[in-house]
């Protein structure tokens, strides 16, 4: 294989998550040429990861069908041996297939995963994580079955949040695209509380979440917290929290980002579950649910802007008593 397309236009935790196929593709085939192409925006995730030849990006914004002619015309003039598609919407697989590409591999659930040279099965809630789904479509090529993401920082964003690195301190995350896969922002509070009492906690998250963990940090009269929210980019947030005591998140990219840099992590699981297959990958990783069963839980894979019931139980009952 001398040239080798990944192809994964999904949110920033799965971008994460398709790093361990870039890895292995590179171990399996070290003098290939790897090209990814990603959602814009989610590009910055990769700067400085060794195994990449170009990153490429969708940006829907300048018209989605002109920019797909205009990367499928990119990609047959670099005559790519294999394109792997990672994602299951249409589009990826559209671009799969339109890619030149001598050999197509996808999962089944896409609507073009017909015209793909070979196709796999994508199951969601038997426990197989997705990091493992992914690899399964380069199993033939010898890949193992499961190994941690990888993102790497550069010296320039480690010494950007080195004057946080002082002493005990936690970063939280707690927003998530989805409010049902949020642990509800009083449980973030009682947090917060304990654990700035242990240390200095961090507030992390983008611009837009910024209002929300303002909520968090003005809750609680305490100089220990502080909202760093739109100010560190993805790849420093990654940094400051490989360094932390511990990172506390929801099942969210931030989950993700901590397996990345095997940093010590706590996820709470609220509307999904861990059998989705996106618990934490970290050596120092613990999982937080409710402990009772809830009927209408998981109410889907990816949650929605409010509970349907109306009562939050899922996230509400979530013990931290001993956090």
């Amino acid at each position: 294989m001398k040239r080798i397309l990944l192809i994964q236009t999904a949110f920033l935790g799965d971008v994460i998550l398709a790093t361990p196929v870039i890895a292995e593709l590179k171990r399996l085939f070290p003098v290939s040429e790897i090209s990814i192409l990603v959602k814009k925006g989610n590009e910055s995730l990769l700067e400085n990861n060794p195994h990449l030849h170009d990153v490429f990006t969708f940006e829907k914004s300048k018209g989605k069908y002109r920019e797909m002619g205009r990367l499928v015309r990119r990609f047959r003039n670099n005559k790519y041996d294999l394109a792997i598609n990672l994602h299951r919407f249409g589009s990826s697989g559209l671009m799969t297939i339109l890619s030149g590409a001598k050999k197509t591999i996808g999962f089944n659930k896409n609507p073009f995963s017909f015209a793909y040279s070979k196709r796999l099965p994508h199951s969601i809630g038997d426990g197989t994580h997705e990091v493992a789904r992914n690899l399964a479509l380069i199993k033939e090529f010898g890949a193992v079955e499961l190994r941690r993401p990888e993102l790497y920082p550069s010296q320039t964003n480690i010494d950007t949040v080195k004057s946080y690195i002082v002493g005990t301190f936690f970063c939280f995350a707690p927003a998530s695209v989805w409010f049902t896969k949020q642990l509800p922002v009083e449980k973030w509070i009682e947090l917060a509380q304990k654990k700035s009492a242990e240390g200095t906690v961090y507030l992390l998250g983008g611009k837009q979440d910024r209002d929300l963990c303002e909520g968090i940090r003005a809750s609680l009269p305490n100089n220990q917290i502080i909202n760093l929210c739109g100010e560190l980019n993805l790849l420093e947030s990654a940094a400051l929290m490989s360094a932390a005591t511990r990172n506390y998140v929801n099942d969210s990219g931030p989950l993700h980002i901590a397996s990345a840099m095997n940093a010590p992590v706590t996820a709470f699981f609220c509307s999904t579950i861990p059998d989705f297959g996106f618990e934490p990958l970290s050596e120092d990783s613990k999982i937080l649910q409710v402990e009772e069963k809830i009927s209408c839980r998981p109410c889907g894979l990816h949650g929605y802007a409010a509970c349907p019931k109306g009562d939050f139980q899922c996230g509400l009952a979530i013990d931290l008593s001993h956090e």
